[in-house]
């Protein structure tokens, strides 16, 4: 029964890049809706209220709309067995690192991150470039929690071959020596 709880995995945490990323686009947003509606009518043609109209939805398009999907299209999420990073809104990207494997968790923090709790996580898995959660918040937790995680996730090979090690009177078989060179012991 504690080996079926053991297998479920859960969800431990699910993240995305700290919210002040939607501050400067709002911020656009709520200067443009006020330059609209403040211009808005009061031309003498139709053609130029309709020009103020279009352009303050294409600035709102491209300055608001397109940061916000692009902040809701990153999701990080951390289960009991391995982080999941999810990426794009129109072409999705998925990549997983098992905790099992093993890895090294860097924290690095900017001006703006240290005041506001937030971090980039690096986790340098023996990948060609470390996967990074960029601007996760709560960096320290996250870092803390991942090595929790990385410790209670044991291989079960390398687990059954330890507390078969570790049974008095053991002898490993010749098969499992390490030091094997190429086709010959």
């Amino acid at each position: 029964m504690a080996d079926e709880s053991q297998d479920t995995e859960h969800v431990v945490a699910r993240l995305r890049p700290h919210g002040r990323a939607l501050f400067w686009p709002s911020l656009v947003l709520i200067v443009v809706v006020g330059l609209m509606t403040y211009f808005s009518g009061s031309f003498s043609e139709t053609w130029e209220n309709i020009a103020v109209l279009a352009g303050g939805a294409l600035l709102i398009l491209l300055l608001w709309l397109l940061p916000l999907l692009s902040w809701l299209g990153k999701r990080y999420i951390i289960t009991s067995r391995r982080i999941i990073l999810r990426s794009g809104f129109f072409v999705r990207m998925r990549q997983e690192l098992l905790h099992s494997r093993g890895y090294d968790i860097t924290v690095r923090k900017a001006g703006l991150q240290s005041l506001f709790g937030s971090g980039n996580v690096l986790i340098n898995a023996g990948l060609d470039h470390p996967v990074v959660l960029k601007d996760v918040p709560s960096a320290d937790l996250v870092q803390s929690s991942l090595h929790d995680l990385m410790e209670k996730s044991l291989n079960p090979i390398a687990a059954r071959r330890q507390a078969e090690a570790s049974r008095p009177g053991y002898v490993a078989p010749p098969d499992l020596d390490e030091t094997t060179a190429w086709g010959t012991r």
